[in-house]
């Protein structure tokens, strides 16, 4: 074998993982394909020590620092199949030939899918946001709203007023419960059940929603939880089980971070429901560690 890990993907997890396991002194492959979801993203807020600054540029530094070591391989890549031959993981990249390993990190991220309402998409990552612990600061002390689109809509609407004046759009899909009906009017949100139908601004910039009635609505920025799909059938081909998340399906894995699949991890957003950078960093140095403790440490029995 080439190499003994080989990382798919190269955001904020696998660049993670890949530095434990490169200082390990294991020869890394990592591959990435180039288009990270947090490409939208202007800025990446939250992440000790990286606050304010852009995505790319993190990931572009992580990529500089790994190069240093000598024993770490960097490929732009997609790879495009993945399978297991007797105790090697053999993954074929897209043009450039198959290469093995005997253990796998999959960071390979999930894909959004918008709710389709005109005007949404050209403003995700500036003014439609996913996440207030990541936006909501930059947004602070304007009209914000938040779009119904799950059945926690109505909790993550509680968490918005400690960043400005709130209104609950239920999109005729997600009516607050009367319990969560009086939490949402202790905090001073404010109930919308006419549909947003467009927003309207000068793109990227939100300065109003339309409603399914013909109102209007100030907004500065939105809130939306967008649907979430594996975005590289890698996983599913290796035959890694998934669970069912509130937003799409994740990769099942055990504490250690490895997969139902012996010998392959999983980081980053693919195998965790909670998205933030501090926990995708955080989940491929997990992955990382425990992947090679896996080859240091015999099994139990």
């Amino acid at each position: 074998m080439s190499y003994e890990v080989i990382v798919i993907g190269g955001n904020f997890a696998g660049l993670s993982a890949a530095m434990q396991l490169t200082r390990a002194r294991r020869r890394v492959l990592l591959v990435d394909a180039g288009a990270p979801r947090n490409r939208f993203s202007l800025a990446s807020h939250g992440f000790l020590g990286q606050d304010g600054r852009a995505p790319v540029a993190i990931m572009g530094e992580g990529k500089r620092q790994l190069s240093l070591y000598p024993n770490i391989t960097l490929r732009d890549g997609k790879v495009s199949r993945a399978q297991k031959e007797g105790d090697e993981f053999v993954v074929t990249i897209e043009g450039g030939g198959e290469e093995r390993a005997a253990r796998l990190i999959l960071a390979t991220g999930v894909s959004d899918t918008l709710p389709d309402i005109l005007g949404l998409r050209e403003r995700w990552g500036r003014s439609a946001l996913h996440c207030p612990y990541c936006h909501g600061y930059e947004v602070s002390g304007g009209e914000l709203g938040i779009l119904a689109n799950h059945p926690h809509s109505a909790h993550s609407a509680m968490m918005i007023p400690d960043w400005g004046a709130t209104t609950f759009f239920t999109q005729v899909l997600f009516e607050p419960d009367e319990e969560q009906l009086a939490r949402l009017t202790a905090r001073g949100v404010r109930i919308e059940r006419s549909p947003v139908v467009e927003l309207l601004g000068d793109s990227p910039k939100l300065q109003a929603v339309r409603l399914a009635d013909g109102r209007t609505v100030p907004l500065d920025a939105i809130f939306v939880a967008p649907k979430t799909a594996m975005a590289s059938p890698i996983a599913e081909q290796l035959g890694c089980a998934f669970d069912d998340g509130p937003f799409g399906p994740v990769i099942r894995t055990g504490e250690n971070k490895e997969t139902s699949v012996k010998g392959i991890f999983a980081a980053g957003d693919a195998a965790s429901s909670m998205h933030n950078a501090t926990l995708a960093s955080a989940s491929g140095v997990l992955a990382g560690v425990h992947c090679h403790q896996s080859m240091v440490i015999p099994p139990a029995g």
